[in-house]
């Protein structure tokens, strides 16, 4: 069945919009109390809100890893984000048969990176009438995610959204090629970019991810300059002891200024 695209506060403004949120859902209380912080902000300064948070993680470098609080139990909690506070919600899923399950909680589905090329995923998702939203695989060209677009318009389905989130660069580090988002945008999706992630460092010694988000800034306005239509951060209130993903999270106590210089640039630009 086809779903409605959700209604998201201030789209017909100016502004980018935003997809925020933890890495992951650690609770309740935080992932409320990081939805309620964020969306006063984006009140504020008139920028369309998604709340992002993963369900499950599924890719982890340690069997030991954080992977979630229960499936059923995070989903209920993204639902409740989006009732109580009047917003679209997105998460990731990671099989063709978790496509259907996550549907029924958010507005938006999320391909996470590295099966983007992974066919059933994308009809899976198509399928569902959602929003899909494909994050470019570290290892593919902006062309490329021609083809996966296409894959879920052939499957009926017209709402892609295109995620740029970094390339592969040796062994332990991703850089962004700007250049791709112009590629993307060509391809006649929206196209994100993804600020966080985009600086991960992956493959670490230790074997948890590290991360430059000191740099979270930076590239976060050369994407509103290349003219990017949005862009996905994840916040937490202390990433130092967020159960995933820590090491590339903006502190949430930063969020409010970086935007309000994001938006600058973005009027700056029109």
């Amino acid at each position: 069945m086809i779903q409605k695209v959700p209604k998201i506060k201030h789209l017909k403004s100016d502004n980018f919009f935003l997809i925020a949120g933890p890495c992951a859902i650690e609770g309740e209380k935080i992932a409320m109390e990081i939805a309620e912080k964020v969306s006063k902000i984006c009140d504020r300064l008139k920028i369309p809100l998604i709340f992002k948070g993963s369900y499950r993680k599924a890719n982890r470098s340690r069997l030991d890893s954080f992977t979630g609080i229960g499936d059923k139990k995070a989903l209920e909690i993204l639902k409740k984000i989006g009732t109580t506070f009047d917003l679209p919600v997105t998460t990731d899923f990671h099989s063709a048969a978790e496509a259907t399950l996550a549907a029924e909680y958010v507005d938006i589905l999320q391909v996470p990176a590295f099966l983007c090329r992974q066919t059933d995923i994308l009809v899976a998702a198509a399928q569902t009438g959602k929003i899909v939203n494909i994050k470019k695989g570290q290892f593919l060209s902006a062309e490329a995610m021609r083809f996966a677009m296409d894959k879920v318009k052939q499957s009926g389905n017209e709402k892609v959204w295109l995620t740029e989130r970094g390339t592969t660069m040796g062994y332990q580090d991703l850089v962004v090629d700007f250049r791709g988002i112009s590629v993307m945008k060509n391809l006649g999706g929206t196209v994100i970019l993804d600020c966080t992630h985009s600086l991960q460092q992956p493959n670490q010694s230790s074997g948890v991810t590290g991360g430059k988000p000191k740099m979270i800034e930076t590239i976060a306005k050369a994407g509103i300059a290349v003219g990017v239509d949005g862009l996905f951060m994840e916040t937490h209130p202390n990433p130092s002891i967020a159960k995933s993903d820590g090491a590339n999270m903006l502190p949430l106590d930063q969020l409010e200024k970086l935007l309000e210089k994001l938006v600058r640039i973005r009027k700056a630009i029109l």
